[in-house]
């Protein structure tokens, strides 16, 4: 059965870094695109950025692209999502998703298995 676990979200000034991992098991995770979605308190849960299966292709929101990165480990089962500069904006629960997708795809709709997600806390 698949399973995803994010871990790596924490408390950190503006301006600072956290890297966030989401390790999945029970799927043959070379198949599987990964997404990241965050929801902030009283707000719709949005896409942050997508990795396809292998790791080809990546797309992000406007608000991270060029302050987050997304990676793959295929031999790990995990997926990093490094995020830098960090705003308060960028306040909220951090949730991977996998989906047996193949290509980058940033649509909540797409994705059937999620993991519990992380907090990260951008404060000043």
């Amino acid at each position: 059965q698949l399973q995803l676990v994010e871990s790596g979200g924490g408390l950190v000034q503006p301006g600072g870094s956290l890297r966030p991992s989401c390790a999945a098991s029970g799927i043959t995770f070379e198949y599987y695109t990964i997404a990241w979605f965050r929801q902030a308190p009283g707000k719709d849960r949005e896409a942050v950025s997508c990795i396809s299966s292998s790791g080809g292709t990546t797309n992000y929101a406007d608000s991270v692209k060029d302050r987050f990165t997304i990676s793959r480990d295929n031999a790990k089962n995990t997926v990093y999502l490094q995020m830098n500069s960090l705003e308060p904006e960028d306040t909220a629960v951090y949730y991977c998703a996998a989906g047996f997708l193949g290509i980058c795809m940033m649509s909540q709709d797409h994705f059937r298995s999620w993991g519990q997600g992380t907090q990260v806390t951008v404060f000043s």
